[in-house]
């Protein structure tokens, strides 16, 4: 008997201490991608992937136009041709297929290195000012709500520090 009271007064005790720690807790929320969209270098970035973007698409394009050209030539004479140059002229257009797949590969790949040079250091810069805030005002937690993995949160119970962080980078 004295053994079950001893339990449940564990029990009870190890109760109250977690709820005492729960509600220790401090909860904050930001949109990661709200604040992307208001970052002052968020134009420049955008203007420089499209300055890439337009770049390797008028590349592709030349090359899809000499491709073009080069098998309306090949189907307009194919039957005058001899065996020898037809099947050059298709070795040439395999190859040149061939640089157009590999080039819109390279193109995607660039695209995306870049896009990653530009926005780390954005990146870096507001997830600094982020925990910055959480230290400053005793945050335990601080949850992006644009990552889409957290499924339910009470907004009374979490505040949103989006106007904190705004002013720690600076921004109206």
């Amino acid at each position: 008997m004295k053994r079950l009271i001893v339990l449940l007064a564990l029990a009870m005790i190890f109760s109250v201490s977690q709820n005492v720690t729960a509600q220790d807790f401090k909860f904050g929320h930001i949109d990661s991608d709200q604040l992307f969209s208001i970052m002052p270098e968020r134009d420049t970035i955008i203007a420089q992937m499209q300055e890439l973007r337009t770049e390797l698409q008028n590349t592709l394009e030349i090359m899809q136009v000499e491709y073009n050209n080069k098998f309306n030539d090949y189907t307009n004479e194919a039957d005058k041709l001899s065996d020898l140059v037809r099947q050059t002229k298709e070795e040439e257009l395999v190859g040149l297929q061939q640089r157009i797949t590999n080039f819109q590969q390279n193109a995607d790949q660039q695209l995306q290195d870049k896009q990653m040079q530009l926005m780390q250091p954005v990146i870096q810069k507001f997830e600094k000012a982020i925990k910055d805030v959480a230290k400053e005002n005793g945050f335990t937690y601080i949850f992006d709500i644009s990552r889409g993995s957290i499924i339910y949160f009470d907004e009374t119970k979490s505040e949103d520090i989006m106007e904190k962080v705004k002013v720690k980078l600076g921004i109206q």
